[in-house]
């Protein structure tokens, strides 16, 4: 045998078989084909045809496999998968990378630029690993960390500098409709103050705002700093957030600064990687966050 093979029947009249025979319909195979009722009609004619084999009984609504078009029907589907997978594996899988982040980081920083590196980088597939635990570089597998703290992080640790931390108190105009910012610490107190895990109120009412007033404040506190500052957005009071998380809410009005001044934070923003983890993927990625970093 010369290992060749034999005469195969029209491909397309096989493939318009092959989705009539899933769908029991020439109307929905050629909505899926893209051609006329008519046409897949006549390709499936033509290979029964070309069989010596009827393949469909046509029933007024529908169409039903011959005990042949059953069999033939299982093996040529198989043979497409086989092709499809064949093609597949000839073109590059995308290179995946890990990214472990704080689910703030994640929502209010990088998401939002996601967009952009997926437009420049469709080769590179990124998994955004959210979570306030410092993931493990073995055991979670992290190609690359955003670590919100002071370095060093560890021995044979790469570490960069993304942001400071910079705290600005914000709010949506709404909630200064009709109103006046506030300029003291009893002024505030008619605010609804809106907490995180980090509690920064305090240090900042003290040093921008002429010391704590007596009264109490009326607050409402959050888990995650992303939450108090989408509850900041909805008009619901008065957030201290980093002011690179809401840099883009700034710009497009859905926040605005009510009170000069900000607090540096104790802990800065870092991106940190194994020393010895080296490629071309990584080091894409960590020149492309650094660079959005630094873009103001």
């Amino acid at each position: 045998m010369d290992g060749s093979v034999g005469k195969l029947p029209s491909l397309n009249g096989l493939k318009a078989f092959e989705v009539a025979a899933r769908h029991h319909s020439f109307r929905l195979a050629a909505e899926e084909l893209g051609v006329t009722q008519g046409a897949v009609a006549q390709q499936v004619r033509g290979l029964e045809a070309e069989l010596g084999v009827k393949l469909f009984e046509r029933m007024p609504r529908s169409l039903v496999l011959t005990g042949e078009g059953r069999g033939y029907f299982a093996d040529i589907r198989r043979a497409f998968e086989i092709i499809a997978q064949a093609t597949g594996d000839l073109r590059p899988q995308p290179v995946r990378l890990t990214i472990s982040t704080t689910p703030t980081f994640a929502s209010k920083w990088l998401i939002p630029r996601l967009p952009d590196f997926t437009a420049r980088h469709p080769d590179l597939d990124l998994h955004i690993l959210a979570t306030e635990r410092m993931s493990s570089f073995q055991a979670d597998g992290v190609d690359l960390a955003v670590r919100y703290g002071r370095p060093p992080f560890g021995p044979g640790l790469a570490v960069e500098l993304l942001f400071e931390q910079e705290i600005i108190a914000v709010c949506s105009p709404v909630l200064l409709r009709d109103r006046e910012s506030p300029r003291t610490s009893e002024e505030l107190a008619a605010y609804v103050l809106l907490h995180d895990a980090h509690n920064s109120w305090p240090e900042f009412i003290d040093r921008h705002l002429g010391g704590a007033a007596q009264a109490p404040y009326k607050g409402i506190s959050f888990n995650q700093t992303s939450h108090a500052i989408e509850a900041a957005i909805a008009g619901q009071g008065i957030v201290l957030a980093n002011r690179d998380f809401v840099a883009r809410d700034l710009a497009e009005g859905r926040l605005m600064q009510i009170i000069e001044g900000s607090l540096s934070g104790l802990s800065d923003f870092y991106l940190v990687w194994p020393r010895y983890r080296k490629s071309a993927a990584l080091e894409t990625v960590i020149a492309w966050v650094g660079e959005e970093a630094r873009r103001k």
